[in-house]
């Protein structure tokens, strides 16, 4: 067992009930304030663990980490040290945050320094994207856009049930929570009978997703098994893949999406470790035909997490348009990186991985409006009584999620951007 995943540990820092971040999650990302410089920052309720100030004084000393993997504005320093090392570093965290532990706790000079109130901090972004990866893994969300843009009846294309459907998409637009978005513009073809025309995206949606970061991989030309996988998944996060339909409706034969994709796509500030969803581990969906050798497995590789999306139209009260689950997916993480490296591709730390659209089976639970709208043909009521076929301008997009059992309940926040009009 993990020793940080107790779910019998507490905290002395005070952590508010049904807060994402009790002593049984302890997330890692970048912060900064007016007088301190950006750094690692661990989440504990509302307050965040400075780790470079923690080191300095001496509390991170037995660990395989020196002051630069801390004092530093991306994660992916820290990253470089692999599974096992930064294992270790959350346990010890864990350790100095228990309320049996006095050796931090009982020094009130040190506490003042090590422990921000995240209300006067700047969570930043946490890693820097080298290359980032979109998978197409909900078979329930392959179904409904197949029913709606093809034969219902073979709505599943031909390989979809066979292989992790992914595509490469744009590391540089993958943008951190809070940070607004412009209406893209691009080539639609509205009317069948007439040539394209250009403009704004009319049809703006959101994409619910959970992404998975990873620590380095193997060199160039070897394999990751599905055994293997979890060794080189250093944690998760909340993911929206905004989409432009139209302008993708245009432009995504023969090659795929493009343009329709890579104007923005927003994270969670918080990464959290596999680690720490280890007791919400359960069974993945039946894959039915059997699968390939190197995309079979064993164990629980898939993961229940709650995740909610709303809509926060400028001067209204937000509305919740869709309740959905992580562990829908029918092609797991452990299969995706396996299947993304059975070619030879190296990852690297730092790499994203998206896991594609979750769709429940339940139209509340679809996660995009292309669902929920039905095409447009059933628009979401909202609470201030407008309604919504897509995203309009002046809209937040707010999503979060989170794993419970009997004993624990940890999240990862939320991510949220607003749309603003196309510049």
């Amino acid at each position: 067992m993990i020793r940080a995943n107790n779910p019998n540990l507490e905290s002395w820092v005070a952590v508010p009930k049904d807060s994402d971040f009790p002593i049984q999650n302890l997330p890692l990302g970048i912060f900064k304030t007016d007088s301190l410089e950006p750094r690692v920052g661990v989440r504990i309720g509302d307050s965040i663990l400075d780790l470079k100030t923690l080191h300095v004084l001496g509390y991170l000393d037995n660990l395989p980490f020196t002051l630069d993997e801390f004092d530093t504005s991306v994660l992916n320093r820290l990253m470089k040290k692999g599974k096992l090392a930064t294992r270790r570093l959350r346990d010890r965290i864990s350790d100095l945050l228990n309320k049996e532990n006095t050796e931090l706790q009982n020094n009130a000079h040190h506490v003042e320094q090590v422990l921000i109130d995240e209300a006067f901090a700047e969570v930043l972004m946490p890693i820097e994207i080298g290359d980032y990866t979109d998978f197409y893994s909900s078979r329930e969300h392959a179904t409904n856009v197949g029913t709606m843009f093809r034969d219902p009846n073979n709505a599943l294309l031909p390989n979809w049930l066979h292989i992790p459907v992914g595509y490469h998409g744009r590391s540089s637009s993958v943008i951190p929570s809070g940070q607004n978005i412009y209406r893209p513009k691009g080539q639609t073809k509205p009317n069948e009978d007439q040539g394209p025309v250009f403009g704004p995206s009319k049809m703006i949606d959101f994409e619910l997703e959970m992404a998975f970061v990873t620590f380095d991989g193997k060199p160039l030309g070897e394999s990751i098994t599905t055994a293997e996988a979890e060794d080189y998944i250093f944690g998760m996060v909340l993911f929206n893949d905004w989409s432009a339909r139209d302008i993708q409706k245009w432009e995504y034969v023969p090659l795929g999406p493009f343009l329709a994709k890579n104007f923005a796509s927003s994270i969670s500030s918080w990464v959290v470790s596999l680690d720490a969803l280890q007791p919400f581990c359960v069974d993945t969906p039946n894959q039915e035909p059997e699968v390939l050798d190197y995309l079979k497995f064993e164990g629980k590789k898939s993961y229940d997490i709650h995740l909610q999306v709303s809509i926060t139209p400028e001067s209204s009260d937000e509305t919740i348009v869709c309740n959905s689950n992580f562990k829908y997916m029918y092609w797991n993480m452990a299969q995706q990186l396996a299947h993304h490296t059975v070619n030879g591709c190296n990852v690297r730390g730092g790499d994203l991985l998206g896991s594609g659209t979750i769709s429940g089976p339940t139209p509340d639970s679809y996660g995009s409006m292309l669902e929920l709208a039905w095409k447009g043909t059933k628009p979401v009521p909202m609470s201030d009584g407008t309604e919504r076929k897509f995203i309009q301008d002046g809209d937040t997009v707010i999503m979060r999620g989170f794993c419970k059992n009997d004993k624990v309940r940890l999240g990862f926040g939320e991510v949220a951007s607003k749309l603003l009009p196309s510049k």
